[in-house]
Formats: structure tokens, C-alpha cells, sequence
């Protein structure tokens, strides 16, 4: 039985297994053992992290909370940890020309992960900086991500490229965010005058 703790035995673990003589030296987490609502609690925590794509912290919190009482909570915090794993071991792909940087950055945009859209379209643009549907994505990424000023310069250059893109951006609710706006009014609607 000793010899299966010394094959198996984790970081964590090992924080158990120390004497408490000395427990100024240990978190009081590693200490106490989880109770039911605190299992529930480090769950909803984790699942926090997880959302937030904060995936390493995610997946400690979800081995912590599989230690706990209730069997329910710790097999979905197990469940949830695998996914953590998966998440984690997934490589990110090799993108080399303008449009898979482009694309790419579409599906973070639509994935919400806006720091790394903004790369990749970045990326795109240095590649290729007369396109205008990768200025309109930029423009659309940085709106999201609140960047106004440097959206509604995108979203310009990429009018400017292609006069139709005018007509989408009118219809875009992910240019929500500068809607009302007077520069960004009077680049959609330059028929309209301020009176």
C-alpha cells in the first residue's frame, strides 16, 4: 500500500501527508480538508476560472474540489478537470498566410478571445494591408474589445477599400458598441448632415 503512495504521489499530496508540526509553513487550504459547502464553493470558483478560459488555475481548483465529501460535485469537477487537460493539450495552429491569420482571428472573435483576435488580425493586416474585409474584422474586435478610436479608423479604411462595407457595418450588431456616435454616424451615414 506504501509503495502505491510512492508511485502515485502528486505535489498535493505530499502537502497532506507532512506533519503538522510546522503548519505556519503550509497554506490553510492544504490544511483543512474541504467540507460540503466548501467543495461547492471552491466548485463554483473553478468553474469561474474555467469560463474566464483561465485554464491551468481551473483545472487545480477542480483536483482540489474531486478531494471533497460530496461524490456528485467531485465527479463533475472531474469531468470539468479532463476538459481542463484537453483544453490545455490542444496546440494552437500554425497560420502563415493573410487569410488564415484572418480566419483564425474570425473565430476568436467569435469565440470572444478578443487580445488574441486582435493578433491575428494584426498579423493579417501586416500581411496583406490593402484587404479591406480584414481592416472591417479588426475594426469589429476592437469594438468588442472597447478600442472605439481605433474601430472606427478600421471600419474607415475598410469603407474607403470597399464602399459597400459601408452598408454592413449599418446592419453589424457587433459595432454596437460605437453606434451613436457622431464621428462613426457621419462615416455610416455621410447623407446625413449635422444641422
Amino acid at each position: 500500500m506504501a509503495e502505491k503512495k510512492k508511485k502515485s504521489v502528486r505535489p498535493r499530496d505530499t502537502e497532506k501527508e507532512t506533519p503538522a508540526a510546522d503548519p505556519q509553513s503550509r497554506p490553510v487550504a492544504a490544511i483543512q480538508p474541504l467540507d460540503g459547502p466548501g467543495q461547492r464553493a471552491a466548485f463554483e470558483a473553478a468553474m469561474k476560472l474555467f469560463h474566464a478560459r483561465n485554464l491551468g488555475e481551473a483545472r487545480d481548483l477542480f483536483l482540489r474540489v474531486m478531494e471533497g465529501p460530496e461524490r456528485d460535485v467531485a465527479q463533475r469537477a472531474q469531468l470539468h478537470a479532463a476538459m481542463c487537460d484537453r483544453r490545455l493539450e490542444q496546440a494552437a495552429p500554425v497560420v502563415r498566410t493573410a487569410e488564415e491569420h484572418y480566419n483564425y482571428g474570425v473565430a476568436l472573435i467569435d469565440a470572444r478571445d478578443l487580445g488574441g483576435a486582435r493578433e491575428h488580425l494584426e498579423a493579417a493586416l501586416r500581411l496583406a494591408p490593402g484587404s479591406d474585409h480584414i481592416h472591417y474584422a479588426l475594426g469589429v474586435a476592437q469594438a468588442l474589445a472597447g478600442d472605439l478610436a481605433g474601430a472606427q479608423e478600421n471600419v474607415r479604411r475598410a469603407i474607403e477599400l470597399e464602399p459597400r462595407n459601408r452598408f454592413i457595418a449599418r446592419h453589424d450588431a457587433d459595432l454596437a458598441p460605437l453606434a451613436g456616435q457622431p464621428p462613426f454616424d457621419a462615416l455610416l451615414y455621410p447623407e446625413k448632415k449635422a444641422w
